[in-house]
């Protein structure tokens, strides 16, 4: 068909790794409101008390004033990016590799407790002021950190690949959105500032200023350092520029181009799945399939048996599909967003109606009006 031959192995291979993301992110956050659950029972059992109310403190729930001013940020961010690479560019990539560190740590760490668990107890060790960590936590952060420093070394874009993808778990597991109406708000914002600064920046500022910033490759810090040092003309000077790791990035089958993604285009949609997938899950739990008010017509048992997560996720991977094809149609960038929100958004936003679900979802559909709830509220 024509849309397959618009569509190059590259860009097949980056929006299935997307999707594969989007869904371990999404389980890896569910499993860590598991994990919560079972932690504030024991607590409970403990101290004869239980409080609903309490959360982990390493997860971020963006309200609905951060979603307005969270595309400000980034269009700010952006510009300094765009105006003050030359100054910042060190600064960044040392901060990105430390990020980028702590996320694959993260991305590693189920395998590693696999690997761990018949040889090693779970105990933790102390490191003194640095904390308390198993051993599995241990193994996971040696090899990011060894991962990470192969990746200054040689600047291979397997490994900057990597480090996206670690990068994009750990987002979409520690950030949640409370409700569709925050969902809403934080995505159409970022629509608005993905399509300005890829279709219009260029009339502002004579430039492309999302592909020039996406496409920048910074200043290896070895360089850098021994540079600054006087080492030598042969220390550190033989190491490769670094394209930064904000994107997903895959060679084309002739070698001729590099179909690329950035993270951001993964983690807001994937946000948005995190969210309905938590629904589905609670909605599960709490026996209560036909909560809220009735939609209108006879919603037959086969539409109230799809999730809203397979709903979602079949809109993501179309509009991840169509923004493909168009970005070949038109052999220029596309702001991603333009697709995935509408084709993500609009689906729920029916599923919802019909379901009678909508109200509920629009505004704190967690919160659990019985003081026994044993459900997380976030």
């Amino acid at each position: 068909s024509r849309a397959y031959s618009l569509v190059d192995s590259s860009q097949v291979s980056t929006f299935l790794i997307s999707i594969l993301l989007i869904v371990y992110g999404s389980f890896r956050s569910l499993n860590m409101d598991f994990e919560n659950q079972d932690k504030e029972k024991d607590n409970s059992s403990t101290t004869g008390s239980f409080n609903g109310n309490s959360t982990n403190n390493s997860i971020q729930t963006i309200d609905s004033t951060q979603a307005l001013f969270l595309p400000i940020g980034a269009s700010v961010s952006l510009l300094v990016m765009f105006f003050f690479f030359d100054s910042v560019q060190v600064v960044f990539t040392i901060c990105t590799a430390v990020l980028a560190t702590i996320a694959f740590a993260f991305l590693l760490l189920p395998m590693c407790q696999y690997l761990t668990r018949p040889c090693s107890p779970q105990n933790k060790i102390s490191f003194g002021c640095c904390g308390r960590f198993t051993a599995a936590e241990l193994l996971s952060f040696s090899l990011s950190v060894m991962l990470v420093l192969i990746w200054v070394l040689t600047g291979h874009w397997l490994l900057m690949d990597a480090l996206a993808m670690g990068l994009c778990v750990a987002m979409i597991a520690f950030v949640r959105l409370p409700s569709l109406k925050v969902s809403c708000l934080l995505l159409s914002g970022l629509l608005i500032y993905d399509v300005f600064w890829v279709f219009f920046s260029a009339y502002i500022f004579n430039s492309n200023v999302m592909v020039k910033v996406a496409t920048q490759p910074a200043d290896n810090p070895l360089d850098v350092l021994s540079r600054k040092l006087h080492l030598g003309p042969n220390v550190g000077r033989d190491v490769p520029r670094l394209s930064l790791p904000g994107k997903l990035v895959f060679p084309s089958s002739t070698g001729s181009h590099f179909s690329m993604l950035g993270i951001g285009d993964i983690v807001m949609p994937g946000l948005l799945l995190c969210f309905v997938l938590r629904y589905d899950n609670y909605k599960k739990q709490s026996n209560s399939d036909s909560c809220g008010a009735p939609g209108p017509g006879n919603i037959s048992g086969r539409m109230q048996k799809v999730s809203y997560f397979h709903c979602t996720l079949i809109g993501y991977f179309v509009g991840l599909l169509t923004a493909t094809v168009a970005s070949r149609i038109h052999r220029a960038a596309q702001p991603a967003l333009l697709y995935l929100v509408p084709f993500t958004l609009l689906p729920l936003l029916t599923m919802a109606y019909l379901k009678g679900d909508l109200r509920r979802m629009w505004s704190e559909p967690f919160h659990s009006k019985s003081s026994s709830s044993r459900f997380l509220e976030v």
